[in-house]
């Protein structure tokens, strides 16, 4: 027979309510890359006997005395070395069974790197930078996790220049348009990117073209962040691709 449950009150509490309830809340960590005109994430082998064989990504439970910005930050550094990268919350997770230990809420981070510019530390699990177009199922519910947040990047290029800190200090239009379409899975209009990038007004011409290319070199610019520092609280909107 199931036990009756405390009727409950306004100073009732959620454990008196149900004394077996029992929950677990942890942090994932989607780190995504850009390398060779690929984006990139990057993933570990799970060790649990259920997924077998499949990728995850990098997460922990939170410890008690620790708040989840912390945790996620202590996963970054733990599984790969990290410790220079930003991580931004993006999402929470709480769907029924998404763990097989039990009730696990967990809440998502990402952040967008060079790969060339981070070193990896860690490589346990066969920890390395996957290509997201080849990565078709996860562990746990980790692709749902994994597509969410590349979600949220492909607007947040659009809405800030965040993309420029994946770039050389000088690049060329051609560079640029590798790495949004990259990014957004889909290939743009070569004259109407351009033109939409200028209007920005936040891109310099240095006067100087790209040298030991494998085809016809092209002018090189820079990012301007002063102009960009000056403008984005008053006329800056994005870019809408």
């Amino acid at each position: 027979m199931t036990p009756a449950r405390k009727k409950p009150n306004i100073n009732t509490s959620p454990l008196e309510l149900m004394p077996d309830f029992q929950f677990a809340v942890s942090v994932d960590c989607v780190i995504f890359g850009y390398e060779n005109d690929m984006l990139k994430v990057l993933l570990i082998k799970s060790d649990l006997p259920e997924f077998k064989s499949k990728w995850s990504l990098l997460g922990d439970l939170v410890h008690p005395d620790e708040d989840l910005d912390a945790a996620s930050y202590r996963v970054l550094r733990e599984r790969t070395g990290l410790e220079d990268v930003f991580l931004e919350q993006v999402h929470t997770f709480g769907q029924l069974n998404r763990h097989p230990a039990g009730r696990v809420v967990t809440t998502a981070y990402f952040s967008l790197i060079n790969v060339k510019d981070h070193q990896l530390k860690q490589l346990d699990n066969e920890l390395h930078w996957h290509p997201v177009n080849d990565i078709k199922t996860m562990a746990f519910d980790h692709k749902v996790i994994l597509d969410t947040c590349h979600k949220t990047l492909q607007k947040k290029i659009q809405e800030e220049p965040i993309i420029f800190n994946l770039l050389e200090k000088k690049f060329s239009l051609r560079d640029l348009q590798n790495l949004y379409e990259a990014i957004l899975g889909v290939s743009l209009d070569r004259r109407n990117f351009r033109k939409k990038l200028f209007t920005t007004d936040l891109l310099t011409d240095l006067d100087e073209m790209e040298k030991d290319v494998p085809h016809r070199p092209g002018k090189l610019y820079t990012f301007n962040h002063a102009r960009y520092a000056k403008m984005k609280k008053k006329t800056f909107v994005g870019i809408d691709f």
